[in-house]
């Protein structure tokens, strides 16, 4: 049976499998619609086609699909292989990926029907990627990672000179850099890492039961990030609508930018170095009046407009505003 014939609901369950480790057989079946009987006479069909798909133990026992050099070709339905498409055509913040990204859409592209091969090779064309330089994650501690938050295993790393062991539960990626969100039992809370500041990952072989998540993983990350203990932080008080200023900005992590009124929005304001929050600053293009800055700020900002402005004074201005 090859895949154009394949029944929709085998795609489908086949598709299931592919994204998760291991499923209950009442789960596919609610998730197909079917009976747990259809279900078992699905899987069987699946192994006859040369799927290796293998029983688990366990209460209501269950099914994996596992992986192997015998493992027939992964089946995408259209939406799948023009995401898949996109996805190398795009690849960023991962190191040495852009020679095996073109290796791969290459051999995408010669197993892909016609009618989307075309779709595909337009998106191809139509898209140009701006290379910016800037830290990348390693794709093996990438494909590390991912592995441990799907098998919900326990990894190891160094990180600020100390040993890490933690629950990982997610990759959350914001421009070109990859974070984990993971729980770290020794701290009994939730806890942010950026990828490519891990030192010697590895997994410990440990399952741990995953904790409920603290809410959406990309919004607590871009929380955790607003509030981390930067060396310079401040608020601005800006005077321009919220909306505007999150477009302006290049960056606007949610969170970051709070409506006060239609006219009057706040910004929040942290970074290690001075440089940042000058930039955020140039960008917000409106006036602006900073509150609660933190000891020196206001002089190393002068000192960038100093520079900026080949050391010519400043006009006068009100104290801590534009």
């Amino acid at each position: 049976m090859s895949a154009m014939s394949m029944p929709a609901r085998m795609l489908r369950l086949l598709s299931l499998m592919q994204a998760r480790r291991d499923w209950s057989g009442a789960e596919l079946a609610q998730r197909l619609g079917v009976t747990d009987r259809t279900v078992r006479r699905d899987v069987e069909r699946l192994r006859e086609l040369g799927y290796p798909v293998t029983g688990t133990t366990g209460t209501a026992g269950g099914y994996r699909l596992a992986s192997g050099r015998d493992l027939p070709p992964l089946l995408l339905d259209d939406d799948e292989a023009v995401a898949v498409a996109v996805g190398l055509r795009t690849a960023a913040g991962v190191a040495g990926v852009a020679e095996s990204s073109t290796r791969a859409l290459a051999k995408l592209h010669r197993v892909l029907p016609a009618r989307l091969r075309h779709r595909v090779a337009a998106v191809g064309d139509a898209i140009a990627v701006m290379a910016v330089d800037g830290p990348a994650a390693d794709p093996a501690t990438l494909g590390l990672l991912a592995a441990a938050c799907r098998d919900h295993e326990v990894v190891a790393f160094t990180h600020r000179g100390a040993e890490r062991r933690v629950e990982p539960r997610a990759l959350v990626t914001a421009g070109r850099r990859w974070y984990l969100l993971a729980h770290d039992p020794s701290r009994g809370d939730w806890r942010t890492f950026r990828v490519d500041r891990l030192g010697s990952p590895r997994a410990t072989g440990r399952r741990f039961t995953p904790r409920p998540l603290p809410g959406d993983p990309a919004e607590h990350v871009a929380r955790s990030l607003t509030t981390a203990p930067y060396r310079h932080t401040a608020t601005a008080r800006v005077r321009a609508p919220a909306d505007v200023v999150r477009a302006r900005l290049p960056f606007a992590l949610p969170g970051r930018v709070e409506p006060v009124d239609g006219d009057t929005c706040l910004l929040r304001l942290g970074a290690d170095t001075v440089g940042p929050i000058a930039a955020d600053l140039a960008h917000v293009e409106a006036d602006y009046t900073l509150e609660d800055a933190s000891p020196g700020l206001l002089d190393a900002l002068a000192g960038v407009a100093a520079r900026l402005t080949g050391g010519r004074p400043a006009p006068p201005a009100a104290p801590g505003s534009r």
